[in-house]
């Protein structure tokens, strides 16, 4: 049976198609992903996704490589959230539980609370792939359409390129963006 969502993926989907890359973005079981595939060894994309500064945001507080890590993330006064490094396997998985948060511009501020991060290396033929999944951002999740679009930019753009070129565009500190004004 052809679904709406079957069409929007296919219409959303040709130009990915079209061009031979490998993004993509879908839902398993509702919680949002995106995939990415790269030629960089299991090692490399492990370590850019332990480098949060160099691909999500440079304000990051704590440590965010090792399994009970905690470092909190503060976008101006719009997103804060504190996460907890649950799992660890070396090449192979990282996941990060949200054990707070604060969403300004939704009403149920602790959205992503409770909420897990995960992030899946696996080998397909000479190829790498990050399979990204935010356990609980679900479409009914009042922060999803802002959220997915987030989260598909800085995987599919920033950690992408951090992995591949060695340079990611993290949101900037903020003393260094008020400077720049």
């Amino acid at each position: 049976m052809i679904t709406l969502f079957n069409i929007l993926y296919l219409i959303t989907s040709f130009p990915t198609i079209l061009l031979g890359t490998t993004n993509q973005h879908y839902m398993n079981n509702k919680n949002f992903s995106v995939s990415i595939e790269v030629n960089q060894s299991p090692n490399e994309v492990f370590n850019a996704v332990n480098a949060v500064t160099k691909w999500w945001t440079e304000n990051l507080k704590g440590s965010s490589s090792k399994l009970n890590d905690e470092f909190t993330v503060q976008f101006e006064d719009v997103h804060y959230s504190k996460q907890k490094l649950i799992e660890v396997v070396p090449d192979k998985k990282v996941v990060w539980l949200v054990t707070e948060s604060k969403l300004s511009f939704v009403h149920d501020k602790q959205e992503w609370t409770n909420t897990q991060i995960i992030f899946e290396i696996s080998k397909h033929g000479d190829k790498t792939q990050l399979l990204f999944t935010h356990v609980g951002l679900m479409p009914g999740a009042e922060c999803y359409k802002d959220c997915s679009n987030a989260w598909g930019m800085y995987i599919n753009g920033s950690l992408y390129n951090l992995i591949t070129t060695g340079k990611g565009q993290p949101e900037k500190k903020e003393a260094e963006k008020q400077t720049q004004h």
